[in-house]
C-alpha cells in the first residue's frame, strides 16, 4: 500500500472533477464551489471549517479560478492557498486542477500559504527586475521556475508580484529560489 499524504484542512475546488483528481492525489475532505454562483450557505460551511481545521483554496489556474479564489478569500479571510502551474494543468485547450497528475497536485498542496495580510507589500517591480525576473529574455521561464519552487505557481510579473506578497515571502527567500535555478 502506498503511503497516502494527508491533508487536515478543508480543500476547496470548483467542480466535482477536480474533487476526484483531489482525492485520487491526497486523503482529505473536499468540497466544490459549483462555479462563481455558489450562495450564501456555502460561506457558511466554509468558515465553521476553517474555525475547526482551516481551508485550502486549490482553484485553476486560469481566470475564472483566480475570480473565485479572490471573491472565497473575502468571505472567509485567514485560508491557505495552493497554486497548480498551468502547464501542469493542461491537457488540450482545457486548464483545470481535474487535468492535472496526482504529483502535480500534491506538490502544488504542500506548498499551501496562509495568507500574511498584516505585513504589507515588500517586494516590488525593482526587486523582480534586479533579480530578473523581469526585463530579460529568459524572465518568464524564471518565473515560472520560480514560481514552481515557491509554490505559487506561474502568471505574468504583475500577479507573481501580488503572489509573493500576498504570501509573505521575503526578497531573501526569493533570491535564494532565484540563485538556485540559475542561469
Amino acid at each position: 500500500m502506498r503511503d497516502t499524504m494527508r491533508i487536515e484542512e478543508l480543500i476547496v475546488v470548483e467542480g466535482k472533477n477536480d474533487i476526484s483528481a483531489v482525492k485520487k492525489a491526497v486523503d482529505a475532505e473536499v468540497i466544490c464551489t459549483g462555479g462563481y454562483g455558489f450562495n450564501k450557505g456555502f460561506g457558511d460551511v466554509l468558515q465553521a471549517a476553517a474555525k475547526r481545521t482551516g481551508v485550502i483554496i486549490f482553484t485553476d489556474p486560469d481566470s475564472a479560478g483566480n475570480l473565485i479564489r479572490k471573491r472565497l478569500d473575502a468571505l472567509v479571510p485567514g485560508c491557505k492557498h495552493a497554486y497548480l502551474p498551468q502547464a501542469e494543468g493542461r491537457k488540450g485547450n482545457d486548464i483545470g486542477i481535474e487535468n492535472a497528475a496526482p504529483e502535480s497536485i500534491r506538490h502544488a498542496l504542500q506548498f499551501a500559504h496562509a495568507v500574511k495580510r498584516e505585513q504589507g507589500p515588500v517586494l516590488g517591480a525593482k526587486e523582480l527586475w534586479l533579480l530578473g525576473l523581469t526585463g530579460t529574455s529568459k524572465a518568464d521561464e524564471r518565473r515560472r521556475t520560480a514560481g514552481k519552487i515557491l509554490g505559487i505557481g506561474d502568471t505574468n510579473a504583475k500577479q507573481f508580484l501580488n503572489r509573493l506578497n500576498h504570501q509573505g515571502i521575503k526578497f531573501e527567500e526569493l533570491a535564494s529560489v532565484v540563485a538556485e535555478i540559475g542561469g
